[in-house]
């Protein structure tokens, strides 16, 4: 693909004046070449001719050149030198011509008016820009005027004058009123070309006092008001109408010149009641059709781009019912002038002819004058090879000497044009600009165009050859380009190789090669079908290609020579389009288009939608297996399969699994290649060489997997060296004096061709120069004897068969075998940081005597006895590893005020070297463990007996024991604590002074002079008084309570039945008459909407209880309630019965128990409690 080459902005004016060059040698647009050849100046940018600039801001006047070497600039101001260094607001640009004026630093535009010439100068002539005339802007104020108010009749015409200041530039004319609104203009009132304003008839509401006219002065942008001009309209019945007469132009006739290429504008406005209409014809002509525009309600006709055939008679009508008028206007186009031939830059070699021609046209025609390098060419120093004829500069023999940049003057009295065309003469040796090596692909039987652009002065002869050593190309098979261009009409197979150019003049010679590839066009070989298919049905057209394998192509599917509808249908494979639940606005014509980066191919097939039949029972399976399996385009490394897919039966295939056969090392075994989507039917496989490859292909839909295609043509791929080495190469001594060198072997298919081996190299790391090496076959280990105890070594392993070698491969790293370190790790120092954890120092061994990976030390440590019994126990050595090359490490879990001792060890891959000597240590106190029981023993009415064990481990010297107990209540509650020191040396204690059939709960725990350790609790309860029992006994089994709790049940069921009785009746209570004698509204129902106030019936039931009702609200029934309290029936415990007999309180008219008042008992109700609380 080729790069589009970036040309910096510098270079852009030399490349658009080099592409113009008529001349005997072409210059490439190449950006190196053109940086090394010699150029005159060229005046790239300049201010333009009239040039109007703003007074309040800089003046800058544009000169750019470009030119090899770079020119340099001077200016001359009204025909003179312009001496830019004697005027300090003047200033040049860096490397440039442009000029810039500070006005904004106190100078006067006014002082700077006048007519400048830039020339930009180098050693091989001189260019020089247009007269640029320096005009500063002006915008005068209005001179002031007495206006008289006008008074007009209804139906006269007027015309208020608007006469602006004159300004440069002239300013644009517009009319509003007081409020800046524009005037509306009609057919009746309009503004004219000079800014007037004209009624062609007033009517009374044009009366009002601010016509303003407004001009803008663009350059300034500034707007200068004139005075407000009154216009009193007065009425005169009838009003009289009045025939058309102009108002502008005055007269029959008149007079327009304009130039070739303006815009013409032509104006008629005419007085009249009614409004006249215009219109306009050219007398002997028409109006030029597409340039011609009628403007402010066709009172103006303008002409865009008028050229001498514009000239001639045009005549404006104004016609209204009364009648019409008109008037001539006689235009004569004149023409400043315009190049019918510019001149143009001419590049010669030494010795050559040529011409420069100036040719303009004008009306009148332009004089025509010659200047070199800026002079008169009449005053300019001779040379002899230049003759001036007219228009044209006749060169003859030049020399380099002849270098020159001629400047062309036309100029009539309408303006003039000056060009600039150097005429440079280079002698140069030949150049190839094509690129070397550069490839050229072009397709089989396609026209070939091999480049060679060159350049040299004198213009170089070209010559192709075909080889390095081949003979000259020539002949009817090859066209021969001037460009240099090699063609080859026919492009065949051996057309493909190396193309040399040789490109020769006086100066020298060179050359250059170039590549042509010759590539397979790209075929269709097979190509979408005409398709019927029923509605809701599913379609596929295929579309295979044959392509040349080092292109890679790009399959485009359109419907109806557009894009494919944006929808998930559409299915687009490799080689087919597939398009899912078919609707009517799928027909249509599918074409498959394939693009190459050199060729496109293309098929179509139309698709037509019917209707569907009636739908049968679907029935679902797994895939038929594919067939007709076909191998193309076989190479060495790869090779294209394609199939032909079978019944889907109903389940869309999702995926096709293609797995192959290596019928040489493997036969009979299948093994898994690759899966493709189920819409592809071709696939490109990649190959490896000595392999007897057979294909079969496997669908998948989502019932599962159908049985494998039959096997594929086989197809063996050619021996070749093998493509990889072994892999996960390793090099372990199993012994201090040998190397282990294992690999993963090759499998067979990797072995690329017959007699595999392999390749085993190692040498000493930093000692050996040269490899030891050694071939082995059918083993994936290698054992080196003799080797130092623990060195490195660089090992590779590479593979290789009867064809040659993989490619070299890559060293590692391995070590001889191990042996077990030499030295202990010294200056072993433990600092101890509390009773439980210590940190423990060393310092590393020398690595010379780790002789192996060092792989960490490892510290053993182990109680040697406790501090506070002095008595030895098994000793029970733990360990700690330490990863790595750490030298310190934290000893967690010790046991407080112990002794313990340790020593440390260095670990390689072989195990552990000798111990540091036991370094001892010892633990501080700790807080002990709790107490080892705690039992509490013989309770009387006011003591309990305590009895305890001494802490597992005291982690250090017990001091005292604290004991802790309350006295715990019917509710729970908790008592004031009591806390007691015990001596260490005691193991039981009576508490006395105790209270009776009290529960208690005890806390103890043991102490060093560390502080207290973990506590033990336990519960304990004194006996109860025995008179109290007996005293409750005799009452609970005493005859009058037990006839009293009779005779409260009986009463209970009577007022049951009662209940039950008067409610069935709808009666009321003799508590509910008392009720409502005593109005009392805390006891009142609530109902009073349904006409049962006062009664208590089943719909109250449901109401919820008056004030005193403490029903829970989960209505559940507290179990230590007494199942015969009057509580059921009440409003609380403090139910009573009145004088009458009537029991006080709200029938509730269910059976729900009340929460007790008071501090409930968790204890089972006894008849002593029950009487307790009815009392």
């Amino acid at each position: 693909m080729m790069k589009k080459k970036s040309i910096s902005a510098s270079k852009a004016s030399l490349f658009f004046f080099l592409c113009q060059m008529i001349s005997a040698l072409d210059v490439p647009l190449d950006s190196k070449l053109l940086e090394e050849l010699s150029q005159p100046p060229t005046i790239t940018q300049q201010s333009p001719k009239d040039y109007i600039v703003d007074p309040r801001e800089n003046i800058v006047i544009q000169c750019e050149a470009k030119g090899k070497p770079p020119p340099s600039f001077s200016w001359t101001r009204n025909g003179t030198h312009f001496d830019i260094d004697k005027d300090e607001l003047v200033t040049m640009k860096p490397n440039s011509g442009t000029l810039v004026i500070n006005i904004m630093n106190g100078g006067k535009a006014e002082a700077y008016e006048g007519v400048y010439q830039c020339t930009a100068r180098n050693e091989r002539g001189a260019a020089i820009s247009n007269n640029i005339v320096i005009r500063p802007s002006r915008s005068p104020l209005w001179t002031k005027e007495k206006l008289e108010p006008n008074q007009v009749r209804e139906g006269d015409s007027l015309v208020l004058h608007c006469r602006p200041p004159v300004g440069l530039p002239p300013p644009i004319i517009f009319w509003m009123d007081n409020a800046f609104q524009r005037l509306p203009q009609s057919e009746r009132v309009s503004q004219g070309l000079n800014g007037d304003l004209y009624f062609s008839n007033v009517q009374p509401e044009d009366t009002r006092e601010d016509y303003i006219c407004y001009a803008r002065f663009n350059h300034t942008q500034t707007i200068q008001q004139k005075q407000p001009i009154s216009v009193k309209v007065f009425s005169t019945k009838p009003v009289t109408e009045r025939p058309p007469i102009l108002l502008t132009p005055t007269g029959t006739t008149s007079n327009k010149v304009e130039l070739r290429g303006n815009v013409l504008l032509l104006e008629c406005i005419a007085a009249g009641l009614p409004t006249p209409v215009i219109r306009w014809i050219k007398e002997g002509g028409e109006l030029p059709a597409n340039r011609t525009f009628f403007e402010n309600f066709k009172k103006t006709l303008k002409i865009i781009d008028v050229s001498e055939a514009d000239s001639g008679n045009y005549k404006c009508i104004a016609r209204n019912i009364l009648g019409s008028t008109h008037h001539v206007i006689s235009v004569t186009v004149k023409a400043a002038p315009y190049w019918i031939t510019a001149p143009r830059n001419l590049v010669l070699s030494p010795g050559e002819d040529g011409s420069l021609i100036c040719r303009a046209n004008g009306n009148p025609k332009p004089s025509i004058s010659w200047l070199s390098n800026g002079v008169p060419i009449a005053i300019a120093p001779e040379d002899p090879s230049r003759k001036v004829d007219g228009d044209t500069i006749i060169f003859s023999a030049v020399q380099e000497r002849s270098s020159a940049v001629y400047q062309c003057n036309a100029s009539n009295e309408y303006g003039y044009l000056l060009a600039n065309a150097f005429v440079n003469v280079l002698a140069e040796p030949p150049r190839i600009l094509t690129p070397a090596n550069k490839l050229y692909q072009v397709i089989l039987d396609s026209p070939a165009l091999i480049d060679c652009a060159y350049f040299g002065s004198p213009k170089p002869e070209i010559e192709w050859f075909k080889g390095v050593k081949g003979s000259i190309l020539r002949g009817n098979e090859y066209v021969f380009h001037d460009n240099g261009t090699l063609e080859i009409p026919v492009a065949q197979k051996d057309s493909s190789g190396t193309y040399t150019c040789v490109a020769r003049n006086e100066l020298g010679k060179i050359q250059n090669e170039v590549q042509l590839e010759v590539k397979d066009p790209t075929l269709i070989i097979k190509q979408p079908e005409y398709k019927v298919i029923q509605r809701y049905g599913h379609v596929s057209f295929e579309c295979i290609i044959k392509h040349d394998s080092t292109l890679i192509p790009t399959v485009i599917w359109l419907k109806d020579n557009d894009e494919l509808p944006d929808d998930e249908r559409f299915l687009v494979g490799k080689d087919n389009l597939t398009i899912m639940n078919v609707t009517d606005k799928d027909d249509g014509t599918y074409t498959c288009i394939v693009n190459t980066t050199l060729d496109s191919v293309s098929a179509s097939a139309v698709l037509t939608v019917v209707a569907a039949p009636p739908t049968p029972a679907i029935i679902y399976a797994r895939p038929n297996p594919p067939f007709d399996l076909e191998l193309t385009g076989q190479l060495e490394r790869s090779i294209e399969l394609s199939w032909i897919p079978g019944d889907e039966n109903n389940s869309p295939i999702t995926s096709f699994v293609i797995e192959y056969e290596d019928g040489l090392h493997e036969p009979g075994v299948w093994h898994y290649q690759t899966e493709v989507p189920g819409s592809q039917t071709t696939v490109q496989l990649k190959l490896s060489p000595y392999v007897n490859y057979s294909f079969r292909v496997i669908a998948v839909n989502e019932i599962g997997r159908s049985q494998p295609s039959e096997p594929s043509e086989q197809y063996l791929t050619k021996s070749a060296n093998p493509d990889e080495n072994p892999s996960n190469v390793q090099g372990i001594g199993s012994e201090p004096d040998n190397l282990v060198i294992t690999w993963e072997s090759l499998k067979g298919f990797q072995s690329n061709g017959p007699g595999l081996q392999y390749k085993v190299s190692w040498r000493q790391k930093d000692v050996d120069d040269e490899w030891t090496s050694v071939v082995v076959a059918n083993v994936s280990k290698y054992i080196v004897s003799g080797t130092p105890t623990f060195v490195p070594y660089e090992i590779k392993v590479q593979a290789l068969n009867d064809l040659g070698y993989a490619p070299e491969p890559s060293e590692v790293i391995g070590h001889s075998g191990e042996d077990l370190p030499m030295v202990a790790p010294g200056n072993v120092q433990v600092h101890v940081i509390n009773s439980t954890l210590a940190k423990v120092h060393w310092d590393p061994v020398p690595l010379k005597s780790v002789r192996g990976h060092l792989q960490g030390y490892k510290v053993y440590y182990w109680k040697v006895q406790s501090l506070s019994r002095r008595s030895k126990r098994h000793i029970e050595k733990k360990i700690l590893t330490f990863r790595g090359n750490k030298t310190f490490g934290m000893l967690p879990g010790l046991e407080p005020y112990s002794s313990y001792k340790l020593n440390v060890r260095v670990v390689n891959g072989k195990g552990e070297g000798p111990a540091s000597p036991d370094k001892v240590f010892k633990t501080p106190e700790g807080v002990p463990s709790s107490p080892s029981f705690l039992k509490i023993t013989n309770p009387t009415l006011d003591s309990l007996t305590l009895e305890w064990g001494s802490p597992t481990h005291p982690n250090g010297i017990l001091i005292s024991y604290i004991l802790k107990f309350q006295p715990i209540n019917n509710t729970h509650e908790l008592g004031p604590l009591v806390e007691i020191r015990i001596p260490a040396n005691e193991s039981s204690l009576i508490l006395k002074n105790l209270n009776y059939s009290t529960r208690y709960k005890f806390y103890f725990n043991a102490q060093t002079s560390v502080g207290s350790g973990s506590q033990i609790t336990e519960e304990a309860v004194t006996i109860m008084d025995e008179a109290m029992a007996s005293r409750q006994v005799d009452i609970a089994t005493q005859g009058w309570f037990i006839g009293l709790m009779c005779a409260v049940a009986l009463l209970i069921l009577i007022l049951l039945i009662v209940c039950f009785i008067r409610r069935n009746k709808g009666g009321k209570y003799p508590v509910k008459e008392k009720e409502d004698a005593h109005a009392d509204p805390e006891i009142q129902p609530m109902k009073e909407d349904d006409g049962t106030f006062g009664e208590y019936s089943d719909a109250e039931d449901h109401k919820p209880l008056k004030k005193g009702s403490r029903t829970p609200s989960d209505r559940t029934v507290k179990k230590e309630d007494s199942d015969d309290s009057l509580v059921d029936y009440g409003e609380g415990v403090n139910g009573q019965f009145n004088e009458d007999g009537s029991f006080i309180g709200q029938y509730s008219g269910k059976k729900e128990k009340e929460p007790a008042e008071g501090n409930e008992s968790s204890e089972a109700p006894s008849p002593v409690n029950a009487m307790n609380s009815f009392v």
